[in-house]
C-alpha cells in the first residue's frame, strides 16, 4: 500500500465517523435507537440498506460464485426478475410489517400469536443470526490482510497468533463504535454516506480495470474450462454443482417464502416514515444494486484473467505462491481473487478498493451488531420482564447487548474453522430461522385463519430439520445428496403444508387484522401516537394496468415513473432469458456469440446504469438525510414505543384504542 492508498482510505472514513458523531447527539428515544425514529425516507433507506451488502466478505462471497461459474449464474437469475419485482413492488411482506409498527419481528409474532413465540422465535433467531454472523468479521479481516500485504503471523512477547485477529478486533471495535453512538439513527445515516461515496468509486474502479485489460484476454481465460463448467454458456455448466441454474430457481423461490424473515438488518424494516416509503425504498434499492454486481464481476473476472492469461504470468507468480502459504483450502479458495487485486491494481485505485471495502465492513458489521443485540433485549428481555426498562435504562441494556454480539463474534471468528462456500454457509444457518419462520411470518399478516399452534408447528419442524440437514452434510459432506440451498427448499414446502394444515384444524376464531394493521376503524390510532404513517385508503374499483404490477393510491407521478421502469427493464432481461432458453434448446449459440453477448450485458449495460445510478441516488440520499434530520428536530417523543407489547396491542396503543368509541371497534 502508498501512501496515497492510505490517504485515500482515510479520508472516507475520517468523515464518515464525524457523521457518526455528530448523529448520536440526535438519538433521543428507544424507537430512535431501534427504527431511526421511523422517519427515513426512501433513497435513504435504498443506499444505507445496500451498504450491508458492500463488505469484504460479501464481495468475497461473490468472487467465489464468480471464480466458479462466471456469468452463467447471472443468466438463470433473470429468470426470478417478475417474481421479485412484483413482490418488491406490491411491498409484500414488508408493507403490512410497517403497518403493525413493531419495531422486531417477534414483536409482530406476539402481537399476532403469543408472548411465548415471541420469546421462542427471539431466542432461535438471536442464535441462528449470530453464528451467522458469526464467519463475516473473521472473513473480512482476512481480506484486508491480503489486501494489504501484512504478514500471516505476528509475534509478540514470545507469543505467536494470525494477524487476521487482532485485525478483527480493529474493525469490530469501530464497527461497534457506530452501533452504539445513536444506534439505528447513526448506523443508517453513516450507511447513506458510504454508499454515496462508493458509488463514486465503482465508478473510477470500473474506468481504471477496462484500461487494464482487454476483452480478448478475459474471454481466452474463461472459455479455457472442461466441457459442463462452461463460465459463458448457460447451457453447458451443469458441472458446476453449487451454482447451477436449478440451485438459482429454488433459491429465489426461498427468497420470496423467506421475505422479510431474516433479521441482519431488523431496523431498517420498520425505519420507514411510511408503509409506502419502504416499498419505494425496496424498488430502488433493486436498481441501484445493478452498479456495485458490474463492478464485483469486473474485478472478479480481471483477477482471474491476471492469475491465468499467459500475459500475466510472471506477475502471477508471486499471487500463486502467496497463496499456497495459506492452511486452508477453503480460505485459499476465498483469497485467491482479493491477492490476486492487491498485486494488480496500480496506485490510488487500490486504495479506493479498499475503502469501499472497509466502508463496507463498518456498514454491514454496524447493522449486525444493531440488529442482533437489539433482538435479544427487544424479543428475550423485554417480553419476560415483568417491569419496563425505563427510557435510558432501555438504551443502556441494549447497548450492552450490542457489546456482548462483538465479543461473540471475535471468539467465533478466532476459533472456528470454516469448510464451507460463504454463501452456502449463510444458507444453511438462516434456514435453522427461516425454514419455519417464513410461513408464520406471511400467514400471520396476510391469513386471518393462520393460528398459533400452525405458527409452532411450522417453526419447531421447519428449524429441526434444517438443523439436521447441516448436520448430515457436516458428517458426510459432499456424499450427501443435497446442499444448503436444497436443503432450505425443501423444508420450505414442509413448514407451509404444515402451518396451512394446523391451523385449519385449530382455527377457532378469525384475528382481527384490522386491529394489528392499524386499518379501518383502528386507523385513528396512528394519529394519537404521533406516527406520519399513511392511513390505508380504500382501493378505487376501476381497472388500471398499474394495478397488474402493485400501483396504488399512494404512488405518486414520479413514482409510477421510476416503479414503472424498473419493471419494464426487468421484463427486457426475463425475456431475454425466456427466448434465449429456448432458443439455445433448438439450435445453441456458438461460444463466442457468448463471450460477446456478456460483453455487453454482464459489464457494458450495468456500467452505464451504474453512472446514471451514481448521479441520481446521490441527490436523492442528501435530500433524505436533510428531511430527516429536520423531521427530528419536530418529532413529539413517545417514550411508550419501546416494543412492549399487552394483550397483543404495541403499549403506546392500548390507551389510544380504549378510547376509541364502542360502536367502532
Amino acid at each position: 500500500m502508498h501512501l496515497v492508498d492510505w490517504l485515500l482510505v482515510a479520508l472516507p472514513l475520517v468523515f464518515v465517523m464525524g457523521i457518526a458523531i455528530y448523529t448520536q447527539r440526535q438519538m433521543k428515544s428507544v424507537a430512535d435507537f431501534m427504527s431511526g425514529g421511523r422517519m427515513a425516507g426512501p433513497y435513504l433507506l435504498a443506499v444505507a440498506s445496500g451498504e450491508l451488502q458492500a463488505g469484504a466478505v460479501v464481495f468475497v462471497a461473490g468472487f467465489e460464485q464468480i471464480a466458479q461459474a462466471g456469468f452463467t449464474t447471472l443468466w438463470w437469475s433473470w429468470m426470478s426478475i417478475p417474481a421479485g419485482l412484483i413482490t418488491t413492488i406490491f411491498g409484500f411482506v414488508y408493507y403490512r410489517f410497517r403497518e403493525t409498527r413493531a419495531m422486531t419481528l417477534s414483536q409482530f409474532f406476539e402481537l399476532r400469536y403469543s408472548k411465548s413465540f415471541r420469546i421462542f422465535t427471539g431466542c432461535l433467531g438471536f442464535f441462528a443470526g449470530i453464528v451467522n454472523f458469526g464467519i463475516i468479521p473473521a472473513v473480512g479481516a482476512r481480506c484486508m490482510i491480503y489486501f494489504f500485504g501484512l504478514p500471516a503471523k505476528l509475534t509478540v512477547l514470545s507469543f505467536t497468533f494470525p494477524t487476521y485477529i487482532l485485525l478483527m478486533a480493529v474493525l469490530l471495535s469501530i464497527a461497534l463504535f457506530m452501533a452504539l453512538a445513536g444506534g439505528l439513527l447513526t448506523v443508517m445515516i453513516t450507511d447513506c454516506v458510504e454508499g454515496m461515496v462508493s458509488q463514486i468509486f465503482y465508478l473510477i474502479i470500473i474506468v481504471a480495470l477496462l484500461t487494464m485489460f482487454s476483452w480478448n484476454q478475459i474471454s481466452e481465460v474463461l472459455l479455457d474450462r472442461l466441457p459442463t463448467q462452461s463460465m459463458v454458456n448457460p447451457f453447458d455448466s451443469k458441472g458446476n454443482k453449487d451454482f447451477n441454474g436449478w440451485i438459482i430457481l429454488i433459491g429465489m423461490l426461498v427468497n420470496i417464502y423467506s421475505t422479510g424473515a431474516w433479521q441482519n438488518s431488523s431496523g431498517y424494516r420498520s425505519a420507514a416514515i411510511t408503509p409506502h416509503a419502504a416499498v419505494m425504498g425496496g424498488i430502488l434499492g433493486r436498481w441501484r444494486e445493478s452498479g456495485k454486481w458490474a463492478v464485483m464481476i469486473l474485478l472478479a473476472v480481471c483477477a482471474i484473467t491476471f492469475l491465468k492469461h499467459p500475459d500475466f504470468a510472471a506477475q502471477a507468480a508471486a499471487v500463486h505462491a502467496e497463496v499456497s502459504q495459506i492452511d486452508s483450502p477453503q480460505i485459499q479458495k476465498q483469497m485467491e481473487v482479493p491477492v490476486s487485486l492487491s498485486h494488480l491494481l496500480p496506485i490510488g485505485i487500490k486504495g479506493i478498493l479498499c475503502a469501499v471495502l472497509l466502508m463496507g465492513i463498518f456498514g454491514g458489521d454496524a447493522t449486525h451488531l444493531h440488529s442482533w443485540g437489539g433482538i435479544f433485549v427487544q424479543d428475550v428481555l423485554v417480553p419476560l420482564r415483568k417491569k419496563p426498562f425505563g427510557p435510558e435504562q432501555h438504551i443502556r441494556v441494549l447497548r450492552w447487548s450490542i457489546v456482548g454480539v462483538a465479543v461473540f463474534a471475535f471468539l467465533f471468528g478466532a476459533l472456528f474453522q470454516q469448510t464451507e462456500y460463504i454463501s452456502m454457509w449463510w444458507s444453511v444457518t438462516m434456514a435453522i430461522y427461516v425454514g419455519g419462520a417464513g410461513a408464520a411470518i406471511i400467514g400471520g399478516l396476510y391469513w386471518k385463519k393462520g393460528t398459533t399452534t400452525g405458527a409452532w408447528t411450522a417453526l419447531i419442524a421447519g428449524s429441526s430439520l434444517s438443523v439436521t440437514g447441516i448436520l448430515l452434510r457436516q458428517i458426510y459432506g459432499n456424499a450427501f445428496p443435497l446442499n444448503g440451498v436444497e436443503i432450505s427448499f425443501y423444508v420450505t414446502l414442509l413448514a407451509i403444508a404444515l402451518y396451512v394444515g394446523i391451523s385449519l384444524l385449530t382455527n377457532r376464531e378469525d384475528y382481527n387484522m384490522d386491529r394489528m394493521l392499524h386499518r379501518g376503524k383502528y386507523a385513528a390510532v396512528i394519529e394519537k401516537v404521533g406516527d406520519e404513517m399513511e392511513a390505508i385508503v380504500p382501493a378505487e374499483k376501476k381497472f388500471t394496468w398499474g394495478r397488474i404490477i402493485g400501483f396504488d393510491e399512494n404512488f405518486s407521478r414520479s413514482d409510477k415513473w421510476i416503479t414503472g421502469s424498473v419493471f419494464a427493464w426487468g421484463m427486457v432481461w426475463f425475456s431475454l432469458s425466456i427466448i434465449g432458453t429456448i432458443w439455445n434448446l433448438i439450435a445453441p449459440w456458438p461460444v463466442s456469440f457468448w463471450t460477446q453477448f456478456w460483453r455487453v450485458s454482464g459489464i457494458g449495460i450495468p456500467i452505464v446504469i451504474s453512472v446514471v445510478t451514481g448521479i441520481w441516488f446521490t441527490w436523492g440520499g442528501v435530500r433524505d438525510i436533510k428531511s430527516l434530520f429536520q423531521r427530528l428536530k419536530a418529532q413529539r417523543i413517545n417514550h411508550l414505543d419501546d416494543g412492549t407489547v399487552v394483550n397483543n396491542m404495541n403499549l403506546d396503543e392500548t390507551t389510544a384504542i380504549r378510547e376509541i368509541p364502542q360502536s367502532k371497534k
